[in-house]
């Protein structure tokens, strides 16, 4: 820091400038900001600048006289410093008499505020010393500045540290770690923070920025740091590095011996080896601190200890080139005392460093009034660095004694906490208190002299003495100097809240408020804490938008605490809870019985509501506890954010359950007569409400019937609701359910019918039993089913309705009356399970319909005023009425006594009749309803009327003869929506009704009858027992599940039995059986093979549908249903045959007597992953194998997906298990089944294998067996064959084995079945398609065109000269054995190997290969076959066609093959000969070859010219370069089939890709092999297709001269490329000569080539063949050390193999990869580099990594054509559309230069061509050529495009419009021969080629001048 302005005077400056004339006014200026400063800052620190540190500034500026040496004297210098200093305070205590009297306090105070604004010390920085050591704040921390810090928080998005001097600083999660992580990390719990450091780690930081935080009038400042190394040591080189130094490292890995470590520094990084025993897991990204054991600078590795012990003793040495960059918070140094200030000490260090101790980091923490006398001059101490500042170079210093063993200070005060007796230690009068506190161990405090009184304290020392006691506050924790920080103010100790840990829920509080939010206020208690308070508790309106007007910033208000957690204080404002007496309730302990106190509405249900309390606990009302009248709703009486009083009711405190009350009067009057849950009760309407009425029971109850519970079926329950008025008294009520003083009603006649039956406790309910209740809720998975008071039966959607449906609410609606069967009861867990299925919970009486009439005739008469109507249309009278209208639905009747009613008949009641209107008519009432009259006029209706004298007399007379339960025939009269009217003819035509409905049913659909249907029904109820009037008929189907016919019903199951014949109806029909119901109640099923007869083709359940009617036989008795005791389940069948004739049990337990090769009819019943489980009868199951399903590969991939359960198989039985009573089958492919069956079955007596020889059948490829072994093929499920390596595929190809792979399904066929002598299976496959065929004539047709596909079975079918194909089998220095077939092998000795020497077979031999030969003898008897590869078996004089060395002439063309691919150049073989020529690679091209294994390969068809010619040595030379082919008179005919050639070089690309896979080291196993495959195709398309073209066009426009000028440009670079090739030669020749075959034959040649890559790859794939990979890096390395610099090309070519090695076996591969790549960067061409690498990832198919690397390569070298034109190329590979290939394209377009666009576009465009879409090349090129018509190249490469495509309109389209152009003669010259020789291509179409001859003729008269004169 600088010294006080006190001290300025004194001081003497060490050197400088003397005349400091002109530097005053700076001075000035500077001063004057200063005390700006100063005023705007009020309170805040008022110190200059230090003088002495000006000054050394301005002398650095000085100009220095030549030599360096001042002409002062050092007297003088000090002499002219001190009168500088002396004027400059003269000149700023100018007017400024108030600023003086405020420096004096300042100086003699000296320590304390107003030393924070001061600048540091630096002891480099002035020769003057200093009069207070340096402290940290935050008004004088600054960026870049490093610190020492303890982590007292972790974060999931920061870190926050304690920083020297009490301050805090932030660490950002961005700012943590160095390292970039791979994973991509999503936002959960475990934070990067959390990974790298702990809490109370201690940690070097540095600062990154200050922030002013300006609130309430404050400024606030934030410190932010970073602990990323790459900004902690930035600069930090290896030669700074010394053994045991202390640094701190993050761990990048953990490797198995040891922890890869971190500086953020690129130039070395750190090995720590792990210790044997490790106190605290290290692991990844995490900080550590550690101290350097040694250095190795050759491989840039430190390797570093964490060994505690080492650590706290490591003190960094004094060496030379140590700067303060290289000092940093932690390190521990060897100091010694220079001298002792007033706050502290002053250290020197590092001979060239000072730095100082304040007096909070001394070595005794406990300073008594005489510390000064520990510290004499010259003192030997150790000190840890705790901050250093590079731009003032001061250094902050820490002599604790926890902190220099790197432990952090133990301190266990807590803010807040009271101490009574704190003793004095010290009193500085400036500074303040220092105390020793009395906790558990005495820990050490601070008193500010801010903190010491409310009052200004002038005279410290005379009030507080050393030695006293005082009661101490903890004000807060100096974490890294381990003191605390007390008050002993008397305020401090006057508030309730100090700290958050003071806050309680529920409290009161005064508070001011500090700021209003939209979201609510903030406030603040005295103490400094702060609260919120939200808006909703700001007032106790309901509908809180904006603050109140009291909330205003400063205003003090009176708070009632609501929670506190995690330092979040809330509080309320709502006077109900601020003025309340009430107990608070803080917690659910607190939470007791009867308890009445204050809560707050949160939300509001229609069950309850829930309201909260104090810190988080909450409650729940139950509606009948909400005090509400009956007929409320409780949002209509509260809402959210009402203060309530309530009571607690019950408790549940594990479970966190409150159950409270609103009503809190304890003494309810209870009257003795209140009704009770299910008893019944009367009402009177007192309202209506929307959802339900409210009525009066026994005059002092009130209760609610909600509207669903007014009737049974729900279209009554709306029509009496309209119809109920206040004073209607209901005569009946059901109390279902009783909430508080209101009672829940039913008006429903159900639940009143049955009340005593319907159960109200769980004990009540049994198991079996059909009771009567409500549907209360509906959800997804099932109903809820309420009974009396609370007690609730599930039933689950499966059991809810015995057809699937989509929604249970499609069929029940909430308050429903059903049914329910009860299936099971849990007393424990109080769970009820039931059934609503209609089939078992239909009506067991006429309750449904006779509850519907009975409030039917209920609603008649609250709605027509007149009663006597109904007694007058009483139903089976004859009533008179006039015809009123007539409409489509029938006759309208008006009575002229009752005007209010009208009548209906129907126009199938008319009876043939026709009426008028006007006329009047009588008939017979079959039905009236709702003010509607039903009438007919049917004869025998109204006779039946007619015979007797009154209707009453009649109808008694009729139905008195009616019994009950008795089963009749009836006549469907009318069909309503509920309910049929019937007639019965057998009584005088009776008049019933039946029900359509029941009470489960009433949303099902339900059986529909016709006019006039006769049915079968039986009586239910008579007129005179039921109350309605009526006669209830019942449906016959109902009563008899009901079990209601009395003579009926007795028939039970014991009257059963197998051989029964029975009617029965199909209640479901599910894949494999019937369901079906019959008798009493009694249930069966049929299984699939029990319909129909096995001869049958359909499926068995095709024709039937649920609820029809069957008849069936019962063949045996099933085991009982668990679910249910009293159905028995019966196994039926409706097989014809069963059905007819007398029942036998025998026949009809199908016992298994099926046999080998029977076939069988089966159903599928599961699909496994291998196997299909069937059933072939009701006690016999069968199993299909995968391979047995099919023989197709296609359908035996779909196996699963082939079969679904129900499924018929048909299929021959392989295999028999009568223990187990399974059969094995194989399925009958459906193409052959009906001609293979009958010669299966006449064999059937014969026990065959399953597999014979011939047999076509599926397999599985089980294993790939190496070399020539073949193939294993699994075809059964214990079964393997064997397929031999010529019996694989038809033609003979050279690796028949490349399409097949493990898991593989093919079709085989059976060649030969054997057993060997152990007794095991041995079969023999084939998978040719020749032996798969079985139709005679394809086979006859395939035969004939495809004899090479043959295979000699037998050795007498082998005649001498006989020609042959096969495979390698074995080789020996002697020879090689060749496979034939299967069954014959061929001999071929090293003689007959080759035409020429053969120095190594094995290699040039290897097993597998495909050879070519002759037979040269066969001898059947001993089986020996010698064969010849030879193609020169015989003279020369035995061809006398063939071309001799005479026949040929210099100059002639020639056709060949390339025979041998050689560095120097191809070895041609001439056609129809066996003469071979030399091609040399200068001969090869006119432009240079890079290279030759890149253009051509042994077997492509060329053209060459003969240039010389050596009969003597038989040597031929010759010539491929184009230019010998366009010379001369058939130059024509040459340029024609030189087009032709030209597209085999521009795709060989794809034919170089599959010649590199062959080697081990890709592009690098050859010299000059580093050629990419993507490279090469595009270097040669660009060449091929367009420079070509382009030098065409310029060899037209400018003649020969162009092409000297083009000779001579390339004539040097040929000239060096020709030396290396020459070079490459030699290398290979020596290789040949002598081929190095160990390391160490390597070793020696590596030695005499040592800048050769090609000798060090060889050597790297040797070592790769013993597979040493290690070595082979290493060998890598050497090569890469070793190869000289300038040789660029030879390190390429071993970064690439290097790159291959490590994709091969590097671990993890992609990583490998990569930082050998990153390697590589350094010292190769990078964009060179690139290429080979995408090659690599497109070679190997990683993809996505090519991908990414081509987005980077598109970044970094986006000038480059070339770069882009390998995206879109790759991008077109991918198949990516067309909008894709276009952005890029537009992004290349706004990167390339223009001068590279256009050859960009043109190569796009010919990629487009050949990998995409050819009309996007099209239009490409039609759009550069609108902007570039006359370039001639362009035309030349767009037609050599569409020539290739082959569409000729378009061609000749495209040659027209280009021979239209307007250019010069060369020009034209050149496009008019293009397409002459196009069309010649074509054939010999005269008109064509005069066609273009004259239009050139055209254009020639047409440009040139007339010369005809």
């Amino acid at each position: 820091m600088a010294p006080p302005r006190g001290d300025r005077k004194k001081g003497k400056g060490a050197g400088g400038k003397t005349d400091l004339g002109p530097e005053r006014k700076q001075f000035k200026k500077h001063r004057e900001k200063e005390a700006a400063a100063e005023q705007g800052d009020g309170d805040g620190e008022r110190q200059q600048p230090g003088s002495a540190a000006i000054l050394a500034a301005a002398s650095d500026e000085a100009d220095f006289p030549r030599g360096g040496r001042s002409f002062l004297s050092k007297d003088e210098v000090a002499e002219a410093r001190a009168e500088a200093e002396e004027d400059f305070d003269r000149e700023v205590k100018k007017g400024k008499g108030k600023g003086k009297r405020k420096r004096k306090v300042d100086e003699s105070s000296g320590f304390g505020a107003d030393d924070d604004l001061g600048t540091l010390f630096g002891g480099a920085t002035t020769g003057k010393l200093p009069r207070f050591a340096n402290r940290i704040t935050v008004k004088n921390v600054s960026p870049n500045m490093k610190l020492w810090g303890v982590v007292i928080e972790v974060n999931q998005k920061d870190i926050v540290l304690s920083l020297p001097g009490g301050m805090r600083g932030f660490v950002r999660s961005e700012d943590v770690c160095d390292i970039a992580l791979k994973e991509n990390r999503k936002d959960n719990e475990n934070s990067i923070c959390a990974e790298v450091v702990h809490v109370g780690q201690l940690v070097p930081c540095i600062v990154m920025r200050v922030d002013d935080d300006k609130k309430e009038g404050k400024v606030n400042r934030r410190v932010w740091l970073s602990l990323r190394l790459s900004q902690l040591y930035k600069g930090l080189s290896l030669d700074a590095l010394q053994e045991g130094m202390v640094l701190t490292a993050q761990v990048k890995s953990v490797e198995d011996h040891g922890y890869i470590l971190h500086f953020g520094v690129p130039s070395f990084s750190g090995f720590m080896q792990k210790a044997d025993k490790e106190n605290v897991k290290i692991e990844r990204k995490q900080l550590i601190q550690c101290v350097v054991k040694a250095i190795d600078k050759t491989r840039a590795i430190v390797h570093l200890s964490s060994d505690e012990e080492l650590l706290s003793k490591s003190i960094i040495k004094d060496l030379k080139g140590l700067s303060i960059d290289h000092l940093i918070p932690g390190m521990m140094v060897n100091a010694r005392v220079h001298s002792v200030l007033e706050n502290g000490v002053m250290l020197s260090f590092l001979t060239y460093f000072s730095g100082t101790v304040d007096i909070f980091n001394l070595s005794n923490p406990f300073p008594s009034g005489n510390w000064k006398d520990d510290y004499s001059k010259n003192k030997k101490v150790n000190a840890r660095i705790l901050f250093v500042d590079p731009s003032t170079r001061a250094v902050g210093l820490t002599l604790n004694k926890h902190l220099l063993h790197l432990e952090v200070p133990p301190i266990n005060l807590k803010a807040g906490d009271i101490y009574d007796k704190s003793k004095v230690l010290r009193v500085d009068k400036k500074a303040g208190l220092f105390l020793e506190i009395p906790s558990p161990t005495p820990s050490p405090g601070f008193i500010s002299i801010y903190d010491v009184s409310d009052k200004d304290v002038k005279n410290l020392e005379k009030k507080f003495k050393e030695g006293s006691s005082l009661r101490v506050r903890i004000l807060g924790v100096r974490n890294l100097e381990g003191v605390a920080i007390g008050t002993v103010k008397d305020s401090a100790f006057e508030g309730s809240v100090f700290t958050h840990d003071d806050v309680k829920p529920g409290m009161l509080v005064r508070a001011k408020v500090a700021t209003v939010e939209p979201f609510g206020a903030i406030v603040q208690f005295s103490s400094g804490v702060k609260a919120l308070c939200p808006l909703p508790h700001m007032s106790e309106l309901e509908h809180v938008v904006k603050p109140p007007k009291k909330f205003k910033a400063g205003a003090e208000l009176l708070f009632r605490v609501l929670g506190c957690k995690s330092k979040r204080v809330t509080v309320t404002y709502k006077k109900s809870l601020v003025k309340s007496k009430l107990d608070v309730l803080a917690s659910y302990a607190d939470a007791k019985i009867g308890l009445v106190t204050h809560g707050w509405i949160t939300k509001i249900e229609k069950h309850g509501c829930f309201v909260k309390f104090y810190n988080g606990v909450q409650g729940f009302v139950s509606r009948s506890e909400l005090g509400l009248e009956a007929g409320t709703e409780a949002e209509n009486v509260y809402h959210v954010g009402q203060v309530v009083k309530c009571r607690i009711i019950s408790v549940l405190p594990a479970s966190r359950r409150i159950n409270i009350s609103f009503i809190v009067s304890h003494n309810r009057v209870i009257p003795a007569d209140t009704a009770k849950i299910g008893t019944i009760v009367s009402g009177v309407v007192e309202r209506l409400t929307a959802a339900a009425v409210v009525v009066s029971v026994n005059g002092f109850s009130k209760g609610t019937i909600l509207n669903e519970h007014l009737a049974d079926h729900h279209g009554q329950a709306a029509q009496l609701k309209n119809l109920l008025k206040p004073g209607h008294e209901f005569n009946q009520l059901l109390v279902l359910d009783i909430e508080g003083q209101n009672l829940v009603l039913s008006a429903k006649h159900s639940l009143i019918d049955s009340a005593s039956d319907i159960p109200s406790e769980i004990l009540q309910m049994h198991p079996g039993a059909v009771v009567h209740g409500y549907i209360c809720n509906i959800i997804e998975a099932g109903c809820f089913v309420r009974f009396l008071g609370h007690l609730t039966g599930f039933s689950p959607k499966d059991k809810a309705v015995d057809r699937r449906v989509e929604k249970l609410s499609d069929v029940f609606y909430v308050g429903q009356s059903v049914q329910s069967h009860i299936l099971s009861v849990n007393t424990e867990t109080a769970r009820v399970k039931l059934s609503l299925q209609q089939s078992m919970c239909s009506s067991t009486d006429s309750s449904f319909i006779r509850g519907y009439f009975l409030l039917d005739q209920k609603i008649a008469a609250l709605k027509y005023s007149s009663h006597d109507w109904t007694h007058a249309f009483g139903i089976g009278s004859l009533v008179k009425g006039e015809v009123g209208a007539i409409e489509e639905y029938g006759i309208i009747l008006n009575f002229n006594d009752h005007p209010d009613v009208v009548g209906l008949i129907e126009h199938h009641q008319l009876s043939g009749s026709t009426l008028e209107v006007g006329s009047s008519v009588k008939g017979l009432v079959l039905d009236l309803s709702d003010g509607v009259v039903n009438l007919s006029l049917k004869p025998e209706l109204v006779r039946s009327a007619r015979n007797v004298a009154t209707k009453k007399k009649r109808q008694r007379a009729a139905v008195a003869d009616l019994e009950l339960h008795e089963e009749v025939n009836a006549v469907v009269e009318i069909v309503k929506e509920s309910y049929v009217v019937l007639s019965i003819p057998e009584y005088n035509y009776a008049i019933g009704f039946a029900p359509l409905m029941d009470y489960n049913s009433q949303l099902l659909p339900c059986h529909r009858y016709d006019n006039g249907q006769r049915i079968t029904v039986i009586v239910g109820n008579t007129p005179s027992s039921d109350p309605s009037g009526r006669l209830i008929l019942l449906p016959k189907a109902s009563a008899q599940d009901s079990g209601l016919s009395g003579s009926k019903r007795a028939k039970k199951k014991s009257d059963y039995k197998v051989g029964s014949l029975v009617e029965a109806e199909v209640i479901d029909i599910k894949p494999l059986e019937l369901l079906l119901k019959f008798g009493a109640n009694l249930h069966g099923r049929i299984h699939i093979t029990e319909v129909l007869e096995e001869d049958s083709a359909e499926h068995p359940f095709s024709k039937l549908r649920i609820g029809q009617k069957l008849t069936a036989r019962i063949v045996a008795e099933a085991e009982p249903s668990g679910k249910s005791g009293k159905n028995f389940k019966w196994e039926l069948s409706i097989r014809p045959s069963m059905l007819k004739g007398e029942f036998e049990e025998s026949t009809a337990r199908k016992e298994l007597n099926h046999t080998t090769n029977a076939v069988v009819r089966a159903y599928v019943v599961k699909v496994d992953k291998e196997w299909v489980w069937l059933t072939v009868s009701r006690n016999v199951m069968a199993h299909l194998f995968i391979l047995d399903s099919s023989s197709e590969p296609s359908e035996l991939k779909e196996f699963q997906q082939r079969f679904s359960v129900g499924q018929a198989v048909k299929g021959r039985v392989i295999s028999v298990n009568r223990e187990k009573r399974l059969l094995r089958v194989k399925a009958l492919d459906n193409q052959c089944a009906q001609h293979n069956i009958d010669k299966i079955q006449q064999s059937e007596s014969s026990l065959v294998e399953q597999t014979k020889q011939g047999d076509i059948i599926g397999g599985r490829v089980q294993k790939i067996l190496p070399g020539v072994g073949g193939l294993v093929v699994q075809i059964g499920p214990h079964l393997h064959g064997r397929v031999h390596y010529t019996e694989i595929v038809d033609s003979w190809v050279a690796e028949p084995l490349s399409g097949f792979h493990e898991g593989q399904f093919v079709k085989c066929k059976v060649i030969s079945v054997s057993r060997s002598s152990e007794g095991s299976l041995r079969v023999d496959l084939s998978l040719r398609s020749s032996n798969l065929r079985t139709d005679s004539s394809n086979s006859r047709l395939f035969d004939e065109g495809a004899t090479c596909m043959h295979r000699v079975e037998k050795i007498e079918d082998l005649l001498p000269g006989t020609e042959i194909k096969g495979y390698v089998k074995n080789v020996n220095p002697k020879g090689c054995f060749i496979m034939l077939s299967r069954m014959v092998e061929a001999r071929i000795t090293l003689s007959n190997l080759s035409d020429e020497y053969v120095e190594n077979p094995q290699k040039d031999f290897p097993i597998g290969k495909l050879v070519h030969g002759r037979i040269l003898s066969a001898d059947p008897s001993s089986g020996r076959v010698e064969a010849s590869l030879r193609k020169n078996t015989g003279s020369k004089l035995e061809k006398p066609d063939d071309i001799n060395y005479s026949d040929l002439h210099v100059g002639d063309i020639i056709d060949g093959q390339v025979k041998r691919v050689e560095s120097y150049g191809l070895f041609i073989t001439i056609s129809s000969s066996e003469l071979v020529g030399l091609c040399h690679v200068s001969e090869l091209s006119d432009e240079p070859v890079v290279d030759i294994n890149c253009c051509h390969k042994a077997g492509d068809m060329v053209k060459a010219k003969i240039l010389k010619i050596d009969e003597k040595r038989h040597r031929v030379s010759l010539g491929m370069k184009k230019s010998y082919f366009d010379s001369g008179p058939t130059a024509g005919t040459n340029d024609d089939e030189d087009d032709e050639i030209a597209p085999m070089d521009i795709s060989i690309a794809s034919q170089m890709a599959g010649y590199h896979n062959r080697t081990l080291v890709h592009p690098t196993a050859e010299p000059r092999a580093s050629v990419l495959p993507l490279q090469v195709s595009l270097d040669e398309s660009e060449g091929s297709d367009l420079e070509d073209n382009c030098d065409k066009g310029h060899e037209i426009a400018n003649g020969t001269e162009a092409n000297d000028k083009k000779s001579d440009k390339w004539l040097k670079k040929e000239a060096r490329k020709q030396r290396e090739l020459e070079i490459s030669a030699l290398e290979e020749r020596a290789l040949q000569g002598d081929i190095p075959r160990t390391p160490d034959d390597f070793e020696k040649l590596v030695r005499s080539s040592p800048n050769s890559s090609f000798v060090w790859i060889k050597y790297m794939a040797c070592l790769l063949d013993l597979a040493d990979v290690y070595k082979a890096r290493a060998v890598a390395e050497r090569a890469l050390k070793t190869i000289i610099p300038r040789e660029e090309e030879e390190r390429l070519n071993v970064w690439v193999a290097y790159f291959n090695l490590e994709n091969e076996y590097g671990s993890p591969r992609e990583d490998a990869v990569k930082k050998v790549f990153q390697r590589a960067l350094q010292y190769c061409d990078h964009k060179k580099l690139h290429l080979a690498l995408l090659a690599l990832y497109e070679r190997t198919e990683q993809y996505q990594l090519a991908d990414e690397l081509l987005d980077r390569m598109t970044k970094r070298f986006k000038t480059s054509c070339k770069i882009w034109l390998c995206r879109i190329q790759f991008a077109l590979k991918q198949g990516k559309d067309v909008e894709y290939i276009k952005a890029v394209v537009n992004r290349a377009l706004l990167s390339l230069p223009p001068r590279k666009r256009i050859k960009f576009l043109s190569q796009t465009a010919i990629l487009e061509f050949k990998c995409g879409v050819p009309e996007e090349g099209r239009s490409r090129f039609e759009l550069i050529l609108r902007e570039y018509p006359k370039r001639t190249d362009l035309w030349s490469v767009y037609l050599d495009q569409e020539i290739r495509l082959g569409d000729i309109e378009v061609i000749r389209a495209l040659f027209d419009r280009a021979t239209c152009l307007t250019l010069p003669p060369k020009k034209m010259q050149f496009l008019f021969k293009k397409y002459l020789k196009f069309e010649k291509s074509l054939g010999e179409d005269n008109e064509r080629i005069q066609h273009v001859q004259q239009k050139a003729m055209q254009y020639v008269e047409s440009s040139l001048p007339s010369q005809s004169q």
